[in-house]
């Protein structure tokens, strides 16, 4: 089984692209999906309701999403191979731009919006640099020059990353993209999977509820407003 993990911001397109992926490779491989989001979502629903497909959901409420997709991951690979998939399509919620999702053994796809800003890829340079592919959307309601700089920060976050371009609800473009998920290699052994980067360096205080400001109100991994590095403050 191969198993492809989308990530990216909200809104960007990240459910249109993976709806061309299940449409062109629905003759060759019994694609299955899981979708990771905080409240509500219904692209599940939308994705078994077009392709036919096994779908499933979970919501991590308090629980950072990507935090949530590492922790789900085990169970969701049994679950693909229990519906007898050969392609396990994850996607993230998207709200997280320091934490990666991606994992060993997995296809990483990155999807941005090129009508975000020239900057953005610089603000998730985390999400870019461990990703395999960069899939660009929007891009026909730019100019070309506007692409050419979004480009640019891209390859700042990662110089060797592949970038495809494309107008995802029409599917323009990503044959490439269709191609490198079809030779990528099946996953050898799930109990070997793990997550290609490092997450943040700790929980704080405020991850487990206290509400008080100020740096001094809380432990573990802190930061003041005059000094750039972590520190740790506690026991």
């Amino acid at each position: 089984m191969k198993l492809l993990i989308v990530a990216g911001p909200p809104s960007v397109g990240k459910t249109a692209v993976i709806r061309q992926v299940i449409k062109e490779l629905s003759g060759e491989f019994k694609p299955s999906y899981l979708k990771i989001d905080v409240v509500r979502a219904f692209e599940d629903e939308e994705l078994r309701e077009e392709f036919g497909i096994p779908t499933r959901k979970t919501y991590s409420g308090d629980v950072c999403p990507d935090h949530m997709g590492i922790l789900v991951l085990a169970d969701a690979l049994a679950w693909a191979v229990a519906v007898e998939s050969d392609l396990l399509i994850v996607e993230s919620a998207g709200l997280c731009l320091r934490c990666t999702p991606y994992t060993t053994q997995s296809f990483g796809v990155v999807v941005l919006s090129a009508v975000s800003g020239s900057k953005a890829p610089l603000k998730m340079a985390p999400m870019i640099a461990l990703a395999d592919v960069a899939v660009v959307t929007k891009v026909d309601l730019v100019s070309q020059a506007e692409k050419e700089v979004y480009r640019e920060g891209i390859l700042s976050a990662s110089p060797e990353i592949e970038i495809i371009e494309t107008n995802a609800l029409q599917g323009s473009g990503l044959r490439f993209l269709i191609n490198k998920i079809r030779s990528f290699p099946d996953v050898e052994d799930a109990g070997t999977v793990t997550l290609r980067g490092t997450s943040p360096l700790g929980v704080c205080t405020v991850c487990i509820g206290k509400k008080e400001i100020g740096w001094k109100n809380h432990f573990g991994i802190i930061r003041t407003l005059d000094n750039a590095e972590p520190i740790y403050r506690g026991d």
